[in-house]
């Protein structure tokens, strides 16, 4: 069956924000109820404008999590006599697994418990032999299966925790699941088997309301059926029953409506944070070349569309994303009102509304559109009634009653934080056979982990400048970034490069001397990754004597170099190449379409401004592979570049008249304090990038070449720029260079090839 399942993005975060620090620690706002007997039993609270959260140790939670503060009272209510106590993590009972033995017998299982499984004689096993009790509550791996493969559909196992109802596997045939006393059912209650040798629903999971997903299974599940080939076109019928690999062609039809809980269990602080997340997330969507339409709203006890399906589609393309941003921003925390329950009813209806005026407006459009739903709630539904028919007067408008319809709609809810109501947000989301919908994660920073994880997968080798800004100490923030060694008596000589794909480093040709061969060269990445070097070339029109006679001791014209690695590097999210303009690559970064893809128009996006900001990066700091420092720099066009040019001849070993004889129009220039103070270029840092953020993604437009003076052997790593300390940059828009890079990494034997114009 042809299947345009595509999205599977999160966003969000509804948790009660916390003020850190010790017990008595107040929020913005007084709390008004009182303070005694609030302590825990081996833990420590925290305060916020309305709550109370208890915090354990690893591998122990708190029995008690939240109290809530209303009309000056806590619910619950305190007690001397009985306080919350931190009791230690158990995974789900692993024995329930059916004609097999389970090791070792234990009456509880807790945090790195072990346990291994075995089938007895004529029975098959699937899954995992060995499962570890895992820190939230769940056991790794998948459920351990010992089964006879006689019937129509496989055996569907028993999940730890759960018991199960029905034996017999052939089409039409069900199996019902229960979990223990005081675990909730996650999944689908009823499985049904399915002509094709399927299960209907989703595999049951035993949760304790202690247990949340970690950012690696909701990062895993959620982008099962979209990491791998993302920037491909669609799939074709047949491919992938089991839902994994879907992709949408760049003309597929997509509609996604995103909705944020404001109800008064999240305060400004996080509101902000949360819209700044659904921003982030839509950028992020943009990697891949489609073009999805939005609507966004935000709900407490009413319903505020920020932008609706209507509006969004009839604004003029190069707008919409801008507008999205906008009309977020626009909406306040205190635009929501006083009214602050959460009326998930009143939400699904509002959304219901939206898709059958779409359905009204074009029909055969909105039959081949696919639908995704996300809702980010802390599930606590305390009004309007029971969402769920709600919901399925959604999926009835979008299916037409019809099953094949099915996978045209997607309903995935985000639970964030300590209090979601996990049986009743499970019946809102869409229920299949090797996929989760639904996912319970701790708090915000949780989320945002989930969300980078997903989308720095190493499969989509052909997404440049992806980086995730979020927390510049970790690697992932700099997956391009390449220090380079070159052995040579008697100190040897450092620079930087950059990773511009998965087998070739650019760096600058000053780096190398006559006699430096590849055994001499040390390229650092990851932090303990030396990449073997198999071979560098340097422009061939680079020669440093080469104006010696009209008195310019050192002439770096076309300072570029390569390094090709002997064996291309496996991309991730800690490496990952910087985007190169004039290639097909980076026309999908600035999400062009294939008739825009020209270098003049990537110039004109990238380097239009008189004052182009752009940035570069310090040397590694020796006990990581992060920089020390990024630098922000502006280079110089228009009426600011001649002064910049001009600077050249205060360089010691420069004696012309004319400064354009050394710094030709094959340069950028940056620093010197005017209109304000760049950032400058210590020794070390030659060859690296200088580059340009732009929709998301990190686009290198130069290599750090020479500057007229050296001001940071004061001993000082950051030193203030002066007036006429300027730095020069080998400009990768220059024709003479992209020819050279076009020779090398268009033609890339060992890792992937870049597309140039």
């Amino acid at each position: 069956m042809e299947r345009e399942q595509w999205l599977n993005w999160l966003m969000l975060a509804m948790i009660c924000p916390l003020i850190a620090g010790a017990p008595s620690s107040t929020s913005k706002r007084n709390v008004t109820c009182p303070m005694e007997n609030l302590n825990i039993v081996g833990g420590s609270y925290v305060l916020s404008e309305s709550f109370l959260k208890y915090i354990c140790p690893d591998g122990y939670y708190p029995s008690l999590q939240l109290r809530h503060c209303q009309n000056r009272l806590w619910t619950p209510k305190p007690s001397a006599r009985k306080p919350p106590e931190c009791k230690k993590i158990t995974c789900p009972n692993p024995r329930v697994l059916e004609n097999g033995e389970v090791s070792p017998f234990k009456d509880r299982y807790y945090v790195n418990d072990t346990t291994t499984y075995s089938c007895h004689s004529d029975y098959k096993f699937r899954g995992s032999a060995v499962r570890v009790c895992k820190p939230n509550g769940k056991w790794n791996g998948t459920t351990p299966i010992c089964g006879r493969d006689s019937d129509h559909c496989p055996d569907p196992g028993v999940p730890p925790g759960s018991s199960r109802t029905g034996h017999v596997f052939n089409i039409d045939d069900k199996v019902t699941y229960r979990c223990d006393s005081k675990l909730t059912l996650i999944g689908s209650k009823e499985r049904v088997c399915l002509d094709g040798g399927q299960w209907s629903g989703t595999e049951p999971q035993c949760y304790a309301h202690f247990t949340y997903d970690t950012p690696e299974e909701a990062s895993e599940a959620f982008s099962s059926s979209l990491k791998s080939n993302l920037a491909v076109s669609q799939q074709h019928e047949g491919e992938d029953q089991q839902g994994k690999k879907i992709t949408l062609d760049k003309g597929g039809k997509l509609d996604i409506y995103i909705a944020l809980d404001a109800s008064d269990s999240i305060d400004e602080e996080d509101f902000d944070k949360a819209k700044n997340t659904i921003k982030l997330l839509i950028d992020k969507i943009s990697y891949y070349q489609v073009s999805p339409n939005y609507e966004i709203l935000i709900f407490a006890t009413d319903v505020h569309r920020i932008i609706s399906m209507r509006d969004f589609k009839s604004t003029k393309d190069d707008k919409r994303l801008m507008k999205v941003e906008k009309d977020l921003d626009s909406f306040h925390y205190e635009d929501k009102g006083d009214r602050t329950g959460t009326n998930l009813a009143k939400l699904y209806s509002a959304i219901y509304e939206s898709l059958a005026m779409e359905e009204i407006n074009d029909t055969a459009t909105f039959l081949e559109t696919q639908h995704v739903i996300i809702v980010f709630t802390d599930g606590q539904a305390n009004m309007g009634g029971n969402p769920i028919p709600k919901v399925t007067k959604i999926k009835n408008l979008i299916t037409k009653h019809d099953p094949k319809r099915e996978k045209k709609l997607d309903l995935y809810v985000f639970g964030v934080g300590a209090d979601v109501n996990k049986q009743d947000v499970n019946g809102l989301v869409s229920q299949r056979d090797q996929e989760h919908h639904f996912f319970i994660l701790p708090d915000l920073d949780k989320v945002q982990e989930t969300f980078d994880n997903m989308i720095d997968e190493g499969t989509s080798v052909e997404l440049c400048g992806i980086h995730q800004n979020y927390d510049k100490t970790k690697r992932s923030a700099f997956p391009w970034l390449a220090q380079i060694y070159v052995a040579r008596p008697p100190h040897g000589s450092n620079c930087m490069g950059s990773l511009v794909t998965s087998s070739y480093i650019l760096t600058a040709a000053h780096c190398f001397k006559s006699g430096d061969t590849a055994d001499k060269i040390t390229v650092t990445l990851e932090k303990d990754l030396k990449a073997e070097v198999g071979k560098f070339v340097c422009h061939p029109e680079y020669n440093i004597t080469a104006k010696q006679h009209l008195k310019i001791k050192e002439y770096y014209e076309f300072d570029v170099a390569l390094i090709q690695l002997k064996k291309s590097v496996q991309m991730s999210a800690n490496l990952r190449p910087i985007c190169i303009p004039c290639t097909k690559e980076t026309n999908g970064a600035l999400r062009l379409s294939d008739s825009e893809g020209t270098c003049k128009r990537h110039e004109e996006l990238l380097m239009s401004n008189e004052l182009v900001e752009a940035s570069f990066t310090s040397k590694m700091k020796t006990s990581s592979d992060v920089p020390r420092k990024i630098r922000n720099i502006k280079i110089k066009r228009g009426k600011y570049r001649d002064a910049c040019v001009e600077d050249a001849k205060k360089a010691v070993g420069i004696n012309v008249t004319d400064a354009r004889d050394v710094v030709t129009d094959n340069f950028l220039c940056s620093g010197g304090v005017e209109p304000q103070t760049d950032d400058v270029a210590c020794k070390g840092e030659s060859g690296g990038a200088t580059y340009i953020d732009k929709k998301g993604r990190r686009i290198q437009v130069g290599v750090i070449s020479w500057g007229v003076k050296d001001i940071c052997t004061t001993g000082k790593p950051d030193p203030v720029s002066q007036a006429n300390t300027r730095d020069y940059h080998t400009n990768l828009f220059s024709a003479d260079i992209q020819s050279f890079l076009k020779e090398h990494l268009g033609n890339d034997v060992i890792g992937n090839p870049l597309k140039f114009f």
